[in-house]
This record gives C-alpha cells, sequence and structure tokens, in this order.
C-alpha cells in the first residue's frame, strides 16, 4: 500500500508540474493589450467585493512572471486609508506580512520586489482581513497550484481571521488542479471574467 500510495503522490506532483508550466506560459503569453484589459477587469471586481470593502488590514503582492498586477488595487487601498501589506519570503518556507516604508523596497527571494524587513512594519497573520493569492493554475473548486515551494499553503492557515482569495487570469484555468493534502484551498478565485466561490460560510 505504501509503494501504491508513493506512485499515487507522484503522478499528482507531475500533473502539478505540467500544470505549472502550462499555467506560466499561458499568464506571460498574454497580450499586453489583452493584459492591461484583464488587469483592470480584476482590479475592479476585487474593488466592488464586499470583502475588500469591509478589510482593514489587506496583504497583497508584488507581480512576478505575469501574474495579475494589483498595482492599482494596492492604489485604491491606501487612498481609502487601509494598510496595504506585501509577504517577505524567510527562512524554512516562511512569509512575513511587511508594509513597506519610505524606500524600502528590495529585489527579494526569487527576484521577486519586497519590502525591506528593516524597514518595514509587520503585521500579524491573525490580524489580517483580505489575503490576495497569486498562483500559476486553479480550478473552479478553488484549488490552486503555486510555484510549489509551499509558502502561502504554510501561511494562510494562521490567517484565520482573513478572507483568502486567489488571483489568476483565465487563461490559468485548468478542469481539475493537481492538489495534494497540504494545498491549502481557498475561499474563491478572482479573474477578468468571473469570481469563483470555493465557500459558501460567508459572502464574499
Amino acid at each position: 500500500m505504501k509503494f501504491q500510495g508513493r506512485e499515487v503522490s507522484m503522478e499528482i506532483r507531475d500533473r502539478k508540474a505540467a500544470q505549472r508550466r502550462a499555467g506560466i506560459l499561458a499568464r506571460r503569453g498574454l497580450p499586453q493589450a489583452e493584459r492591461a484589459a484583464a488587469n483592470a477587469a480584476i482590479c475592479a471586481r476585487l474593488l466592488a467585493m464586499p470583502c475588500f470593502q469591509k478589510a482593514e488590514n489587506l496583504l497583497l503582492y508584488a507581480a512576478f512572471g505575469g501574474e495579475v498586477d494589483l498595482a492599482v488595487l494596492a492604489e485604491q487601498a491606501a487612498r481609502l486609508g487601509k494598510t496595504v501589506a506585501y509577504p517577505v519570503c524567510g527562512e524554512n518556507f516562511t512569509l512575513t506580512a511587511a508594509v513597506p516604508g519610505p524606500d524600502g523596497w528590495e529585489v527579494g527571494a526569487y527576484g521577486i520586489r519586497t519590502p525591506v524587513l528593516e524597514r518595514a512594519a509587520l503585521i500579524r497573520p491573525e490580524v489580517l482581513d483580505l489575503v490576495l493569492v497569486p498562483c500559476t493554475a486553479f480550478d473552479a473548486a478553488c484549488r490552486r497550484v503555486g510555484m510549489g515551494k509551499g509558502y502561502y499553503d504554510r501561511y494562510l492557515p494562521r490567517c484565520r481571521n482573513a478572507v483568502a482569495l486567489g488571483v489568476a487570469f483565465e487563461a490559468q484555468r485548468v478542469p481539475e488542479a493537481a492538489a495534494e493534502e497540504q494545498d491549502w484551498r481557498l475561499d474563491g478565485f478572482v479573474t477578468e471574467r468571473k469570481v469563483y466561490r470555493g465557500t459558501d460560510e460567508f459572502e464574499l
């Protein structure tokens, strides 16, 4: 039985790796005009959602490798007086939510633009109201394929008071994401076309 279980696990991981590669290619391959329109539509959709309007402390991300760009959303959130934090990758695949200070950015792990921890205000995960999560691929049931390091899967369970929304282009959607037991299922996913619900327990 152990051998069979190992075979199943390897099969899922192979599928996940294939979905990851295809999703990265799909998001990077979007034409510039289509990407700009999709980014605008996604930010507008997020701005209209009750979970964004109610949130005081948000964790966003700095777009990298063709991810959905949330810069417009971040600017609007700041204008509304919300606190906007960004993830900083640490040892043992941990994340820290950090609010960048003046001139408080650097190129961090994996070449991602990230706040400088020494010049940032830190936010505890349980204080966050909304976490927006990038992905490489996802499905309509709100299962997510990330970059493979498990940062968010370790971090999201600690965000016990936050709504966790995935953000992606429709081109990244797959019929069934190759999720494993430890992969955290999100409360919803937002694309340029619609909002996918991963929960019926509360309003998004």
